[in-house]
């Protein structure tokens, strides 16, 4: 355990990787005299002049650069385009005409002046799913605008929102955003039914019809000492909101999670209420990534993409469960870089260089958000991956890893039901995936994990946690490596 950190601490605190220790105070001090001390002799235009002076003629000043890039006819023609949340055009969405005619016939009803039915939208990141329903409530909003139906989408992203309390607002906030109005209440120092009533207030004044989208609505836990989860709860009230007359205006609500499992955690009233049309999502394979991204090829001028381009940056997101996301972001990055470079052309080498960094955004965007526990169980998991043939990691290997881990750093230490768990928790994210595996009577049942990105993607950016940087990588390497050897 990390001294002077409780079990509680351990568990949801997130390092800061840029945070210093006791001597940085000296160093700042000492900085901050220094820049006051110049500051009233502080001339911009002398700077910009004395900069441009030293560095020799050949060097440009900020504003020229800046202006020089202005003047440039780039690449990239129209970065929305480049926007995976972008509401594209109906003849650029590819391979889901299935999904695309179940979600329309069900939401049309709103064009009567009807409610909808409820929806349980499931399937990897990346497969269309909110791009569907923000495409089908686009075309229905225009409609609906023709025939002086008052229809309105309320869209919200649970992953970032920690309780019932704050999604409540978040849906009025959206809500009111939507019909151009101001909210009424505090988004904190409420109570929750002072924000449910708000809500309720805002849509019955404005529509007679709304579509709830609660997008990664699995990802809205609340907090621990609540028997069903606070999605549970979130999508009891909403579906219970027309029967008690609370909701005057015919609502549908939309629920879209990437976990295929998760009405199995929704409590038996909400279900009971909730009952949605459930609509699976599969991967894209690689030709529908580049169908895709050809439908989006004229986001750059005329004939700058390399004929290779297209074909890797499919090929690319295919390998990571099929996510389109991942594939129109590929080809951004790709022109940028290209860009950056004065490049006249997007080639092979700009996407695999944009393969790079979005790889490690993408990971280092999810694993700075977890807390030290989970860090620790994927490092762990993550090491065995990396050291073996397969590139997977046994659950009981992966275990033993992080015991030397916490062992190492002094932290709380989990028993190996706890740190399955905490794995599992972890494929919502798409970083891994699990079977369940034998090898044998005597080796008895065990997870195995997959990596969705390579796993020295995930220990590089891991090791930006100074705590986990404490254990040596060598010394990690060295005990999964005698582990691997001793599997059975």
């Amino acid at each position: 355990m990390v001294p002077g950190m409780g079990a509680e601490d351990s568990e949801n605190s997130s390092f800061d990787p840029e945070s210093k220790g006791d001597d940085s105070s000296t160093d700042d001090e000492t900085t901050q005299v220094g820049l006051a001390s110049s500051s009233s002799d502080f001339d911009p235009d002398s700077a910009s002049s004395s900069t441009t002076e030293s560095d020799g003629d050949t060097s440009q000043s900020i504003e020229e650069m800046l202006l020089e890039f202005d003047e440039q006819e780039g690449l990239i023609r129209d970065r929305s385009l480049l926007d995976p949340n972008y509401v594209v055009e109906e003849d650029r969405i590819v391979g889901r005409d299935e999904q695309l005619q179940e979600v329309t016939k069900m939401l049309r009803v709103a064009l009567g002046d009807n409610r909808p039915p409820n929806l349980f939208l499931y399937g990897p990141s990346g497969t269309g799913k909110s791009l569907i329903t923000k495409a089908v409530c686009h075309n229905i909003s225009r409609i609906c605008e023709s025939r002086d139906i008052q229809f309105g989408t309320i869209e919200v992203n649970c992953q970032d929102l920690d309780t019932l309390g704050v999604a409540v607002y978040e849906l009025a906030s959206q809500a009111a955003d939507e019909a151009g109005v101001d909210i009424d209440v505090p988004k904190h120092g409420v109570a929750t039914k002072e924000k449910w009533d708000e809500l309720y207030r805002i849509v019955n004044e404005n529509f007679d019809s709304v579509v709830f989208v609660l997008d990664e609505l699995d990802m809205l836990v609340g907090r621990r000492d609540k028997q069903d989860p606070a999605f549970s709860r979130l999508l009891y009230q909403l579906s219970r909101a027309g029967a008690n007359d609370e909701l005057t205006a015919y609502i549908s609500v939309v629920a879209i999670s990437n976990d295929a499992r998760m009405m199995e955690s929704v409590g038996s009233r909400a279900l009971s209420s909730f009952t949605p049309e459930d609509v699976h999502f599969d991967d894209y394979d690689a030709n529908q990534l580049q169908s895709i991204l050809r439908r989006r090829q004229d986001a750059f001028h005329d004939d700058v993409l390399d004929g290779d381009v297209i074909p890797l940056a499919a090929a690319f997101a295919a390998q990571t469960h099929g996510d389109a996301r991942k594939a129109i972001d590929l080809m951004r990055v790709a022109g940028e870089l290209a860009e950056r470079e004065g490049d006249e052309r997007v080639r092979e080498e700009h996407v695999r260089a944009a393969q790079d960094k979005v790889e490690k955004n993408r990971v280092l965007e999810v694993v700075r958000g977890i807390s030290t526990q989970k860090k620790l169980c994927l490092y762990a998991t993550g090491a065995v991956a990396a050291e073996t043939n397969n590139g997977t990691a046994r659950s009981t290997t992966g275990y033993r890893v992080y015991q030397f881990l916490t062992d190492s750093i002094d932290a709380d230490q989990y028993h190996q039901e706890t740190y399955v768990n905490k794995m599992k928790e972890l494929t919502t994210y798409s970083l891994v995936d699990f079977e369940r595996r034998s090898h044998g009577p005597s080796s008895g049942m065990f997870l195995e994990f997959q990596f969705g990105e390579r796993p020295e993607t995930i220990l590089e950016t891991l090791r930006e946690d100074s705590r986990i940087d404490m254990v040596s990588q060598e010394e990690v390497e060295s005990v999964v490596n005698a582990q691997i050897r001793n599997e059975t």
